[in-house]
């Protein structure tokens, strides 16, 4: 079984993700994609607004009905702050091919990651496509990595937070399931 971890915050789930998700799935011929949200992010230690019970919760509800994805408790389990090297050793237990998808963003500071060439002997990186290519601050990962040509879409969960904490709408942005979900539980207010 091939499959693609899509690790994160999830702060929250938006379509933005699962579109893009949906994409790769098919890009790169997996079987399934593994949501993974992370417990603490150790490069956004200070943004995480909701619990990481909360933003499981979320991405459970948001994929419950597509069969190719799923979703992992794994780092949240941990309970400290989670390192894709850990997650990967640990699924490759189960896994004998991962492709780990993050955003172009992810691998501009990839060289700040936990053994970040150790992930590169165990899994593909596959990097989803950006606007804009920064030229200047490549690292030695970008030839490692492949890059695949995915829908720009324009959301952020900053932007998402913001608009809940500001009375905006957020259709369009989050499934209703996770909309009904942030409204019921009182998030980003």
């Amino acid at each position: 079984m091939k499959i693609g971890l899509y690790g994160g915050t999830f702060d929250p789930i938006h379509f933005g993700h699962l579109i893009t998700a949906t994409y790769v799935k098919e890009i790169r011929r997996l079987d399934k994609i593994i949501f993974m949200p992370c417990y603490i992010s150790p490069l956004r230690q200070q943004e995480l607004r909701s619990s990481s019970v909360d933003r499981y919760n979320m991405v459970k509800a948001s994929i419950s009905e597509t069969p190719y994805f799923s979703v992992s408790d794994l780092e949240i389990n941990r309970a400290e702050i989670s390192y894709t090297i850990d997650t990967i050793k640990e699924l490759k237990k189960t896994y004998n091919e991962i492709e780990l998808i993050i955003g172009y963003d992810n691998l501009l500071v990839f060289d700040k990651w936990k053994d970040p060439d150790e992930i590169f002997k165990l899994v593909d990186v596959v990097v989803l496509n950006r606007k804009v290519e920064i030229e200047s601050i490549r690292n030695i990962y970008f030839s490692k990595a492949i890059f695949i040509n995915t829908p720009l879409i324009e959301i952020s969960a900053s932007q998402i937070r913001n608009r809940v904490a500001n009375n905006l709408n957020i259709d369009f942005l989050v499934p209703q399931i996770v909309k009904e979900y942030i409204y019921k539980n009182k998030l980003y207010n």
